[in-house]
């Protein structure tokens, strides 16, 4: 099946070749690897002379979002598969390509496969058990019959590094147009309405992690809730803060196991500033303009 990648980069660095060489080099390549760039004054040429496959469109950062910048960009597919990635996640092996197209067709009616997220060696304790957490090592399919059973967790999917079927993206109407954050998680959401499987392919492996500091993890937060306030519809019945407790004690019960008594006071700080960001990006309506775009991690959306 013919598949197309979709990188959408801001400022990317000397990493990037290694992603583009690594997708190149899989067991099952791409036939097309379309970047979406930001700002165009970053972008070294040279990639293109170097990657035939390569297609890149430049876009202003204002121009750029979420979900329209990758709505665009499918539309310039043709593939029967897309792929979505961001310019920081590195395949581990040959086979990230192979794995989730077997996962979209491991059965009947899969829309979206999307791919398991290692912590990066430099990663510390929190982030290396926050990414166990969110991404185990067994493979999983939900459907809609699982919302009573697992909740918002059913609708969870990440363009970090994610594939989907065009039959299925063109069904649900693709990515919205604008959105601050969370575009792989509205669709999947639509997905699992119009009756596909959302499949994690726990052997499908990149490299991905974030170390943000808890100034950087409030901002975060803050757009989640920018999120869950402008989609009601989807959140308001299926709140995501079990689901966030749930984490934080896990987490806290590996630290003490395996003796990092030291990670937990940040633990908990880091925990009050998610908790917080989400809570006042909930309600970022009331406050005023100016101090939401200091807030936010994304100002431009608010200035659109």
């Amino acid at each position: 099946m013919k598949m197309d990648i979709v990188i959408p980069t801001y400022h990317p660095g000397r990493d990037f070749p290694v992603l583009l060489t690594r997708l190149c080099e899989q067991e099952l390549p791409p036939d097309r690897i379309l970047v979406m760039n930001t700002e165009e004054a970053f972008w070294n040429p040279a990639w293109e002379k170097d990657f035939p496959d390569l297609e890149v469109y430049h876009l202003t950062k204002k121009e750029f979002d979420h979900g329209g910048t990758r709505r665009r960009a499918a539309a310039l597919c043709d593939g029967e598969i897309l792929v979505f990635m961001t310019q920081d996640a590195m395949p581990v092996d040959r086979r990230l390509t192979c794995h989730l197209t077997e996962a979209l067709q491991a059965a009947p009616g899969i829309g979206a496969a999307y791919a398991r997220q290692l912590p990066k060696k430099e990663a510390g304790p929190i982030e290396r058990y926050t990414r166990a957490f969110n991404y185990p090592p067994v493979s999983h399919v939900y459907r809609e019959k699982d919302i009573p059973e697992h909740g918002i967790k059913t609708f969870f999917c990440s363009n970090v590094c994610a594939a989907y079927t065009r039959e299925a993206y063109e069904v649900c109407g693709g990515f919205i147009p604008r959105t601050i954050f969370g575009e792989d998680m509205m669709l999947a959401e639509k997905l699992v309405r119009k009756g596909y499987g959302i499949a994690y392919a726990s052997e499908a492996l990149v490299l991905h992690s974030h170390d943000y500091t808890c100034r950087q993890q409030f901002r975060r937060n803050f757009d989640i809730g920018v999120l869950h306030a402008e989609h009601p519809e989807i959140f308001s019945a299926l709140p995501s803060e079990g689901e966030g407790i749930r984490m934080v004690r896990q987490t806290a019960g590996r630290l003490l196991n395996s003796g990092r008594f030291d990670q937990l006071p940040y633990l908990v700080l880091q925990s009050a500033c998610k908790y917080a960001g989400y809570r006042l990006g909930k309600r970022y309506r009331r406050l005023p303009g100016s101090l939401v775009r200091k807030l936010s991690m994304s100002p431009e959306y608010f200035s659109a």
